[in-house]
């Protein structure tokens, strides 16, 4: 009599039992599942360039969370997630010598060389032991196979070609249903422990009330905050309107913290919009949501086909940097003297996010009024986000450098001119930079421009407790004398100086990776 069959469900960016092709399978072809997620000690040493922690306490919290969460869905659909320290092709080979039973392991592709390098390993592992590899993908909105190109390499080097392509020649599969009971795990193989931050040599972080994102990771919030957006609040109807919000929880989706971990699908997300279009209102924002998906399919397919170039200095085309060393931790710490630059990278260190908004201003200022390394701040970026997604990130710091496919090279943001059009009243940064928190109005934006007397009677000392600028640049001038004084509440999104304003509510990401605009 024949060993029952079991297949190991290797799970990395994949942490849900909604639409997933992965669980799907197995169900119908085992009789044993051992889903696994390995801790893998390489996702805790230090980033390639600079030698940063890989992983910051924000996101590996997070992950512990969804880890947690996983297990509990599992456990209560009769199967369980086991948990193990070490590299997965390592772990992987143990547990079929343990079982003895391994027909298949079966896991999600992912598109990068780390993650590929792991794929190939396992692959190998594998072959030698005779058992098969069954891999899927299930990352994107588009499945890779229904991409109206014959080959990646057809994937256009602009994003309004691939989302027009896209839109009118493929269409979005369906989902997988959840499955209502999981099969178990083999007798006797233990579940093993979830270890704790400190386990793996990193601190908890201290939670911040300021935070825009105060969310939960793992799958059961990941659905739960749809459908706060989309049906207890309507707010998805607004997101077009709201979605260049600088303070609140309410004015994006903040969908990608568990998109990047896999707790919730994309197509999930998009048959969801689809259902509240019918059952609700269609409208340019709930399209937006939409739009905003197939741009991280479009940094994945990038990944896909430029491999290794996403991670290159001159990215996708030929230029040349400057390394200006000196000033890189007044950039990190959020002391530059730019206060607008400031008060996102302290959001950014304090809890782990950054709006959408901030993310474009402060890459702009590294690469092009700093002249520092694109890979700096990527690599910053992939430490402290939550969010991080390995194609998302490296893609738009190498637009943002002017080397990514489709550069605009001579794009660049003028930092107070955003201040003002953003967080016009300056409650933004007073909310992050409370050294300044006595300067009222949108003075906030320029302090060194203010009289000996005003700083004073604001309890500001330039160069003491609040930095003078490391750079300024010729084109902020033209701005500081349009300086706005705001009135009313700080905003949650909908209202108010820190809301899009209604001049740049119609303009798509395109807008602003287009040549010769005042940014």
């Amino acid at each position: 009599m024949s060993a029952p069959r079991t297949i190991i469900c290797l799970l990395r960016n994949d942490l849900r039992i909604h639409d997933s092709e992965l669980f799907h399978w197995a169900q119908t072809h085992a009789e044993y599942i051992v889903p696994l997620y390995c801790f893998d000690p390489r996702h805790y040493m230090g980033t390639y360039n600079y030698n940063l922690p890989k992983t910051g306490p924000f996101r590996l919290h997070f992950l512990l969370e969804s880890i947690r969460d996983l297990r509990n869905t599992l456990l209560n659909k009769g199967g369980n997630l086991v948990v193990r320290r070490g590299k997965p092709e390592q772990v992987v080979a143990e547990l079929i010598k343990q079982l003895g039973s391994v027909s298949t392991v079966a896991f999600h592709e992912e598109v990068t060389s780390e993650e590929l390098n792991v794929e190939k390993k396992l692959k190998k592992a594998c072959d030698q032991m005779e058992v098969k590899v069954h891999t899927f993908w299930g990352s994107t909105l588009y499945h890779r196979d229904d991409l109206p190109f014959h080959h990646i390499s057809g994937l256009p080097d602009v994003y309004t070609q691939f989302r027009r392509a896209v839109e009118t020649r493929s269409r979005v599969r369906p989902l997988f249903p959840t499955p209502e009971q999981l099969k178990p795990l083999p007798p006797g193989l233990a579940e093993g422990a979830i270890p704790t931050a400190e386990d793996l040599q990193q601190t908890e972080p201290v939670s911040d009330p300021r935070s825009a994102f105060p969310c939960n990771g793992g799958e059961t919030q990941a659905l739960a905050r749809l459908k706060h957006y989309f049906w207890d609040t309507n707010a998805v109807a607004m997101y077009k309107e709201t979605r260049n919000g600088l303070i609140g929880v309410d004015y994006s989706t903040k969908f990608a913290p568990w998109l990047a971990v896999g707790c919730i699908s994309p197509r999930y997300i998009y048959h969801q919009i689809k259902q509240y279009e019918k059952e609700r209102t269609a409208n340019q924002s709930t399209y937006w949501v939409i739009f905003e998906l197939l741009w991280r399919d479009y940094f994945r397919f990038v990944g896909v086909k430029y491999g290794n170039r996403l991670f290159h200095v001159k990215g996708t085309v030929n230029t040349t940097f400057k390394l200006l060393l000196c000033i890189i931790n007044a950039y990190k710490e959020g002391r530059t003297g730019v206060p607008f630059v400031d008060a996102n990278m302290r959001e950014l260190a304090m809890t782990g996010f950054m709006s959408n908004r901030g993310r474009q201003n402060v890459a702009s200022f590294l690469t092009k009024d700093l002249g520092l390394d694109w890979r700096l701040g990527a690599e910053w970026f992939e430490y402290l986000l939550i969010d991080y997604d390995v194609c998302s990130n490296y893609g738009n710091w190498l637009y943002s450098a002017g080397v990514g496919n489709d550069p605009r090279e001579n794009r660049k943001f003028n930092m107070i001119k955003q201040g003002l059009d953003y967080d016009s009243n300056g409650d933004f940064v007073r909310q992050w930079v409370p050294e300044l928190q006595n300067i009222k109005g949108a003075d906030v934006h320029t302090p060194w421009t203010l009289s000996t007397a005003a700083l004073s009677h604001a309890h500001v000392s330039l160069g003491e407790n609040y930095p003078t600028p490391i750079v300024v640049s010729p084109e902020w001038s033209r701005h500081v004398n349009n300086k706005l004084s705001g009135t009313g509440p700080s905003p949650k999104g909908k209202k108010g100086p820190c809301h899009t304003p209604k001049q740049h509510r119609d303009r798509g990401i395109d807008f602003y990776f287009s040549r010769s605009k005042n940014l």
